[in-house]
């Protein structure tokens, strides 16, 4: 008789155990993090007080390294400009409750990111929970402020039908007016399939911009009305609004027509492939550009969940975008007078 143990037959039970090293190793790693992040603020707020009640002069923080360095060889990360990013990430921090709770949430880089890349305390606390809810890498989450992430998510409007504002606040939230896809690497003439071909390619980076809440579904989906084949240019789901999310891309300026095909696609997918606890339907019509007052006559009467965003296949300047939300709330607050 053979010794010899079916795997195939205890893989269930051996993936739980899989499962469980995993969990642990997580937690480990969160632990961790909790504990280097209250090391790193318990140190900032030593020096900041010492520095503050004038006990230290700067050039004592200085001393405090070149120390640290010669008598704690295996600590990392207490050279002179770490201790300063210490002491300025309690400064930045101290006495704000709304983030109290999660400045341990997230790794240490992804701190110094969002301490050195962004200006107002807003939107630190924007990136903070990004962070934190998308689950960012720190090259993730530099991609994203560098792209002005922030600045679009404050700037984008509301152009979709009333209905949907009123109704349907949650998807608009989950959706921008703007979108930088310069991860594409398109030729300078390129096509609707390039458009598509590249987004393919690079289907990770895609899925980043939009939010990490889309699962690819398919391209180029086929369905079938009548004795009729049409195919929607890409197809995902979006767990949190629990609906498939329909794609039509266009490489030219937005037209009312683009609209009738994706409420028309829409209305298929709801009657053919949506599942019974599936939400309604989302479409979004990508074009290269819109005329806003176009884009308001064609929603205005519009009932379905259909909204349409712009695409970059550059990196928009991020002074130009900070200018752009200035000149917002400069009108917003001349709204209210």
């Amino acid at each position: 008789m053979s010794d010899k143990i079916d795997v195939h037959e205890h893989e269930a039970d051996f993936q739980e155990i899989v499962q469980l090293i995993r969990k642990a190793r997580y937690n480990a790693l969160k632990s961790v993090n909790i504990e280097l992040i209250n090391l790193y603020w318990q140190v900032g707020e030593h020096i900041s007080k010492r520095v503050e009640n004038t006990e230290w002069g700067m050039g004592v923080v200085d001393k405090l390294a070149d120390y640290l360095q010669r008598t704690q060889h295996d600590v990392k990360g207490f050279n002179r400009r770490g201790l300063y990013r210490m002491k300025q990430f309690y400064e930045t921090y101290c006495g704000n409750e709304n983030v109290s709770s999660l400045l341990t949430q997230i790794s240490w880089t992804n701190h110094l990111l969002i301490l050195s890349k962004t200006n107002s305390m807003e939107e630190k606390e924007f990136y903070l929970a990004l962070s934190i809810n998308e689950k960012y890498t720190s090259r993730e989450l530099g991609r994203q402020i560098d792209s002005g992430f922030y600045e679009r998510d404050m700037l984008s409007n509301t152009n979709v039908s009333s209905l949907l504002t009123q109704n349907h606040a949650d998807i608009i939230s989950n959706f921008k007016d703007t979108y930088v896809l310069d991860f594409l690497n398109l030729p300078h003439h390129y096509s609707e399939k390039d458009l598509q071909k590249g987004i393919m390619s690079n289907l990770k980076n895609f899925i980043l911009e939009f939010g990490k809440n889309f699962t690819f579904v398919g391209e180029e989906y086929r369905i079938q009305v009548g004795n009729n084949d049409y195919y929607i240019d890409l197809l995902f789901f979006h767990r949190g609004l629990s609906c498939l999310v329909a794609f039509e891309l266009k490489i030219d300026d937005f037209k009312p027509e683009y609209l009738g095909k994706i409420n028309f696609y829409l209305e298929a997918l709801d009657r053919n492939v949506k599942k019974p606890h599936e939400n309604p339907s989302v479409g979004v019509i990508l074009c290269k550009s819109k005329d806003e007052e176009v884009v308001e006559y064609a929603l205005s009467r519009n009932l379905s969940k259909s909204m349409i965003a712009e695409y970059r296949t550059k990196l928009i300047e991020k002074e130009v975008l900070e200018h752009k939300l200035h000149e917002l709330y400069i009108l917003s607050a001349n709204n209210l007078e």
